[in-house]
């Protein structure tokens, strides 16, 4: 049975889910000691190393701790009920899972043994900031951090990339630093919308990038919401991305997930480009000048050059509606006689050119507003 990750939010609908905590008492006597069965998965789960939460387990209960990660084995000395546990782990989560921004558990840890502290961003909002390292887990975080823990999903992805770049005779492993998939850091200038649309990436990198999307969301995701009604799951999909609103990096990425998305269902999601970005944008998760910035550049950063080219002349009827209801809205007069028709159900944009009536003299005064 899987519950919410942070069970302070009682919306059954809640996105981030983990496994129940399941312990095991083993032994007697002075020799008793308390298996916790799924820790691999629950840590999973929380995009942590499994190691840790055992660790916090053992300084809380001030009790001692062993980790098999071959076996899958991670225990606490003594005999302890798995609610006793589950409410601890809340407790971890809170101080070592969840931004204290947004409260999302979309966090990674970020080790800096010569200054001896622990970082942590979030992915969903973009906070960056350190973490209180005055509890006692701090001190084995920063001996064994995140990516040199056995078990953990980076340690998997370093090993397994190590293996192809050896096996392509580059042996340097220069090609797993393309798994990070945080914002880039501007370099100069004060303006994080200068960052440019047309980086150059591999296909290798493309490969990997997703490859790192998409674990991390099943990990954090439940497969049931495919059970789901559709107005749920458009629910659920909304309440993921609402953080863009007033966000121009989080749409700049949501564009890039769109196009990743359009990569694995093109056949039903090339041809509702312009419908899909112009819903996204009546729901304020795309800002105009965001979508004429991403349409003024193809870039292959997240898909191939061809397959971007092809998203961009699906999107331009779109982009052509919104470029002429900007010049409509300043207050141009030069095309009073076009409409432009845009209808959910059709899959393109249609500009119609309508014959003004011609007024008569008693309406002349004629008042819009009085309508």
């Amino acid at each position: 049975m899987s519950v919410n990750v942070n069970r302070s939010v009682a919306d059954q609908f809640y996105r981030y889910k983990m496994p129940r905590l399941i312990a095991k008492v083993e032994g007697k006597g002075n020799g008793i000691k308390t298996v916790i069965v799924n820790m691999t998965d629950v840590a999973k789960a929380l995009n942590r190393p499994p190691t840790y939460p055992t660790k916090f387990f053992g300084c809380e209960l001030g009790a001692q701790t062993q980790f098999d990660a071959k076996n899958d084995r991670y225990i606490v000395n003594g005999s302890h009920e798995a609610n006793k546990l589950q409410d601890m782990l809340d407790g971890f989560i809170r101080k070592f899972v969840l931004c204290p921004e947004c409260d999302n558990p979309e966090t990674d840890l970020h080790i800096n043994p010569k200054k001896q502290t622990i970082g942590n961003s979030c992915k969903a909002c973009g906070y960056r900031g350190m973490l209180d390292t005055r509890h006692k887990l701090c001190t084995f975080i920063l001996k064994n951090p995140p990516e040199n823990e056995p078990g953990s999903v980076k340690e998997k992805k370093d090993k397994r990339n190590r293996k192809k770049d050896k096996e392509n005779g580059s042996g340097s492993g220069e090609a797993g630093n393309h798994n990070d998939i945080d914002a880039p850091v501007a370099v100069d200038g004060d303006d994080d919308d200068d960052e440019d649309w047309a980086e150059e990436t591999t296909e290798e990198a493309q490969r990997r990038r997703m490859e790192e999307i998409s674990d991390h969301a099943k990990n954090l995701t439940l497969s049931e919401d495919l059970e789901k009604t559709l107005e749920e799951r458009v629910n659920i999909f909304y309440n993921f991305v609402k953080f863009c609103v007033n966000n121009k990096k989080a749409q700049k990425y949501l564009l890039g997930g769109f196009e990743c998305l359009i990569k694995l269902h093109q056949a039903q999601l090339l041809p509702r480009v312009p419908v899909v970005l112009k819903d996204l944008y009546d729901a304020d998760l795309l800002e105009e000048d965001v979508i004429l910035a991403w349409a003024d550049k193809v870039s292959k950063k997240y898909v191939s050059k061809e397959l971007a080219k092809e998203i961009h002349a699906k999107a331009a009827p779109f982009i052509k509606w919104l470029k002429e209801a900007e010049e409509e809205s300043e207050g141009s007069e030069e095309d009073e006689n076009v409409e432009v028709v845009y209808d959910s159900s059709v899959r393109e944009l249609k500009v119609e050119t309508v014959k003004p009536d011609k007024p008569s003299e008693e309406e002349d005064d004629f008042d819009i507003d009085a309508i």
